[in-house]
């Protein structure tokens, strides 16, 4: 068996269970999983506050629209206000470099942030994209957010909003489009259990893993 370390990132539409079906796959792998831990790591090696990292987590452009462009971080080693202000880009160096650290470190799964193309240089990743038909999502939103069904469709298109432009601005591939990834996949057509297993297997072709590894995972 192969033991070299890989990477599984995933990029998702908002609702379509992207999240569930990749701590799945870490728990089945037997690897870390990244999700908003990587907001959490960035903010610690930095020193600037979490709350910066969450508030533009996934978002481009939020700085210039709220900030006026820059905005000063307070944190550990944290000087005068002229001297130590933030961007948009600088906020995505800093996370990408603690995407980076996690990679070399250990197997994990990594939940959007641009991953895929922070870490194109790395031989052995799997890019995939998690779609879901329309009424799925709505559902899932209105139970993970308790909003009705008009408030969960605007959550749905907003949130793809977002993604869309903060991964078509900061990578080379399109977000969402099927040859930026190695897979896409419509989590309606076989649920999301079902779209653990397809999507295990296509892993295990892709990095030449055997056959049933991740199926027995403790």
């Amino acid at each position: 068996m192969n033991t070299e370390k890989f990477v599984i990132n995933i990029g998702r539409q908002l609702g379509s269970g992207g999240r569930i079906i990749g701590k799945q796959l870490a728990h089945d792998f037997g690897i870390a999983y990244y999700d908003k831990e990587i907001l959490t790591m960035a903010a610690k090696e930095s020193g600037i506050c979490a709350e910066i990292f969450e508030k533009s987590d996934e978002h481009k452009g939020l700085f210039r629209t709220v900030f006026g462009g820059i905005f000063p971080f307070f944190g550990s080693g944290a000087g005068d206000f002229y001297n130590n202000q933030i961007s948009d880009e600088s906020l995505f160096r800093i996370q990408s470099e603690a995407i980076r650290k996690a990679a070399e470190r250990e197997s994990c799964v990594f939940i959007g942030r641009c991953a895929d193309y922070v870490l194109r240089d790395m031989p052995r990743c799997v890019n995939i994209f998690i779609s879901a038909d329309l009424n799925d999502r709505v559902r899932r939103i209105m139970d993970y957010n308790h909003v009705d069904e008009h408030a969960a469709r605007k959550m749905a298109e907003r949130g793809d909003e977002n993604r869309a432009n903060f991964y078509n601005f900061y990578s080379s591939g399109t977000w969402g489009a099927a040859d930026t990834y190695h897979l896409c996949i419509n989590s309606s057509v076989l649920g999301e259990a079902g779209t653990t297993e397809f999507i295990k297997q296509f892993i295990r072709l892709k990095l030449g893993l055997p056959a049933g590894y991740g199926d027995t995972a403790e």
